[in-house]
C-alpha cells in the first residue's frame, strides 16, 4: 500500500528562503576582500567556496550545471559521495570570480529563484521531487534547502568572527530539519541500546526539549514517560555544529553537559555528525 507524502505548506519555506539569501547577501556585502579568502570548518573551502557551493546549488535548481573539470575530485580525502563531487564542481568553476563578481551573481541567481518560487503552486511544491536525502517532494527539497543556506551562513560567521542569526524563526527549521533525524542519529551512530532513551535539551538561542526512545528502532517521540537513560545539554548553536560535522565534542566540553548514564551520552554527544 502507498504511503501518502503529507503536504508541507509552501509558503514558509518561501519566506524562509527568501530572508535567508537577504541575510547572506548582507553578510557578504560587509566584508573587506580578504576575508573571502578566509579558511572554513568546511574541509578545503574558504569563504569565498562556501558562497560559490550555495550559488551552484541554486544554479542547478534553475536547470543550469558546472563546466566540465578535468580535476579529479573523488580524490579529495572529503568527497565521499557524487552529491560532493557536483558541489566542487561549480566551486571550482567559480574560484576565478572576483568578491564583487561571486556576490553579484549570487543576488541575480538567487533573484531568478525568487521568480520561479513566486511562479509555483502548493501543487508544485507536493510534486515528487528528487532531495538529497532520497525521493520527496519539491517542498522537502526546500525545506533542506533553507537547512543548507542557513548553515553555510554561520559556517561563514564562525569563519569571519561575526555571530548572529543563530536564533529566531531560520534557526528553528534548522533545528526541526535535524530533530528528524534525530533517530538515526541516535540509533545508528550512536548505538543507543534497546529499551533505551535520550533527551536532548537545547538551552538557546533555540531552547527545546528533544526525546528519542529505542524500543524496536530509535525513534523521536514528543514525551517521556520516565526519566531519559541519558540526558545532553548544550545550545543550539553548538548543536547544530556538531550535527553538521563543523566541530567536535571534545573542543566543546565547557559547553555540554550529560547526566544519566554518562557513557551512552558521551557516545551520542561524539556521534551526532549525519550530515553528507
Amino acid at each position: 500500500m502507498k504511503t501518502e507524502i503529507p503536504s508541507i505548506p509552501m509558503r514558509p519555506l518561501v519566506d524562509a528562503l527568501d530572508q535567508q539569501w537577504l541575510s547572506l547577501a548582507e553578510l557578504m556585502a560587509g566584508l573587506p576582500d580578504d576575508a573571502w579568502n578566509t579558511a572554513t570548518e568546511l574541509p578545503g573551502w574558504t569563504v569565498h567556496d562556501v558562497l560559490a557551493h550555495i550559488v551552484g546549488t541554486e544554479s542547478a535548481l534553475l536547470g543550469e550545471q558546472p563546466v566540465e573539470s578535468a580535476s579529479d575530485f573523488s580524490a579529495l580525502a572529503h568527497v565521499r559521495n557524487p552529491i560532493a563531487i557536483f558541489n566542487e564542481q561549480w566551486v571550482d568553476m567559480l574560484r576565478g570570480h572576483s568578491p564583487e563578481q561571486l556576490l553579484d551573481r549570487f543576488n541575480e541567481v538567487t533573484g531568478r529563484r525568487r521568480q520561479a518560487l513566486a511562479a509555483m503552486s502548493q501543487e508544485d511544491f507536493d510534486a515528487p521531487s528528487w532531495t538529497p536525502l532520497g525521493q520527496g517532494t519539491y517542498a522537502r527539497f526546500m525545506q533542506i534547502r533553507v537547512f543548507d543556506c542557513w548553515m553555510h551562513e554561520q559556517d561563514i560567521r564562525t569563519a569571519v568572527d561575526k555571530q548572529g542569526h543563530d536564533g529566531g524563526s531560520r534557526a528553528e527549521l534548522v533545528v526541526d530539519e535535524i530533530e528528524r533525524g534525530l533517530g538515526y542519529i541516535v540509533g545508528k551512530l550512536g548505538h543507543a541500546p534497546q529499551g533505551s532513551s535520550v533527551t536532548i535539551a537545547l538551552t538557546g538561542p533555540v531552547r527545546r526539549m528533544m526525546h528519542v526512545r529505542v524500543d524496536g528502532r530509535a525513534t523521536v517521540v514528543d514525551s517521556l514517560t520516565e526519566p531519559a537513560t541519558t540526558t545532553i545539554t548544550l545550545p543550539s548553536t553548538l548543536f547544530t555544529r556538531l550535527a553538521g560535522g563543523r566541530t567536535n565534542a571534545d573542543d566543546n566540553r565547557a559547553e555540554i553537559s550529560v547526566s544519566g548514564d554518562t557513557g551512552l551520552g558521551e557516545q551520542i554527544v561524539r556521534n551526532l555528525a549525519y550530515t553528507i
